[in-house]
């Protein structure tokens, strides 16, 4: 009679396998992730570029590649097809267009005045929704680990206003002695209020989204409303800012077919969707969070070095460090016995204020 074979080895081997499978399956999706990011990320620096050039009006430039933009995101989606979207939906997501609309306006202020660098760091400051909605909502799950990583996201901002970021202005060595281009001037915290804010609308944005579409099917035909909403809200904004004669160039006679365009509304509204899409549902990695905030860090040190941007390598590896670790601590809420998607959810400030809402159409 053969004795039975022992588990040990091959139990170890078969978790181990089973362990490794998802991470292999997944491997294409974090290439996918990074790929998309490098893009977008590459596409705001081509605008800071361009507008810094041209001098064209921010709002008639948004205005022109929303345009195009929210008709893929129609074609694609075709939100009229299916079962009708009920008012409980459409109306938030109109409204949510309105904010889009804002946070594009203040965000290219701050891109403007603040440059790429800050301006995509401080889209990270919705993490600060988490420290909000435990106040407000007297939750009282690390409440404390919340204030401070609001006070680390402070510091980094404080530290980047102060030029950290900036070979010219960071007290700590800088690697490489070629000469700059165009030295960096200090903002101060009176400037970065823009971008900040941008950061705040663009999460709770999202937050909206996410409240009112549970479907990942919904989600997509009810962004292509919310980018309709926005180019209509910006219209007459865009139309008053062309009749005035802010703008060095009117809408007609911008250079749409520069890359700076082109790579606006391919890869920093379209495709950036779909890639922040994908990254949610299959690889759980939301945007306020110190992973997403990793790839972006990757993205932007390459970047400053291929524009030839004031850059200190040292001083900025601070600033994300530290504002990494801030949106940690105020993002944390049991992340142990939480699904990674419903902790940052509800760290957003949407725990605890749960309305019921009727089977949804896909």
């Amino acid at each position: 009679m053969m004795s039975p074979k022992p588990l040990t080895s091959d139990g170890g081997g078969g978790a181990s396998s089973s362990r490794s499978a998802p991470m292999v399956r997944s491997t294409p999706l974090q290439v996918i992730h990074i790929l998309g990011n490098f893009m977008r990320i590459w596409s705001v620096y081509s605008l800071y570029s361009y507008l810094s050039n041209s001098g064209d009006s921010i709002v008639g430039f948004i205005f022109s590649c929303l345009v195009p933009a929210s008709i893929i995101f129609l074609v694609l989606q075709k939100p009229w097809k299916g079962r009708p979207l009920p008012n409980s939906q459409v109306v938030p997501t109109v409204v949510n267009g309105g904010i889009l609309a804002l946070y594009f306006v203040l965000w290219g202020k701050g891109l403007i005045a603040c440059g790429p660098l800050i301006a995509l760091l401080a889209e990270y400051a919705g993490a600060v929704l988490g420290v909000l909605s435990a106040a407000l909502y007297g939750r009282k799950v690390n409440v404390w680990k919340k204030i401070g990583g609001l006070a680390a996201m402070l510091v980094a901002y404080y530290l980047l206003s102060k030029g950290w970021s900036t070979r010219t202005h960071s007290p700590l060595y800088s690697f490489g002695s070629e000469p700059l281009e165009k030295a960096a001037q200090t903002i101060g915290m009176k400037e970065m209020v823009v971008p900040i804010t941008a950061g705040i609308l663009s999460a709770l944005r999202r937050v909206l989204a996410r409240r009112v579409s549970l479907k990942n099917q919904l989600k997509r035909r009810l962004h292509a409303i919310t980018i309709a909403s926005a180019t209509c809200f910006l219209f007459p904004f865009a139309m008053w800012d062309t009749i005035l004669g802010s703008a060095s160039d009117s809408i007609v006679k911008q250079q749409l077919p520069s890359w700076a365009y082109l790579s606006t509304v391919l890869f920093g509204m379209v495709l950036i969707f779909y890639v922040d899409n994908v990254a949610e549902e299959k690889l759980h990695l939301v945007f306020s969070s110190p992973r997403h905030l990793m790839v972006s860090t990757g993205c932007i040190i390459v970047l400053e070095i291929m524009y030839k941007m004031d850059f200190s390598f040292l001083g900025f590896l601070v600033c994300s460090v530290v504002l990494g670790f801030g949106i940690f601590e105020a993002t944390s809420l049991e992340r142990s016995k939480k699904n990674p998607l419903e902790a940052h959810e509800l760290s957003n400030g949407v725990f605890q204020n749960q309305l019921p809402i009727s089977a949804l159409p896909s």
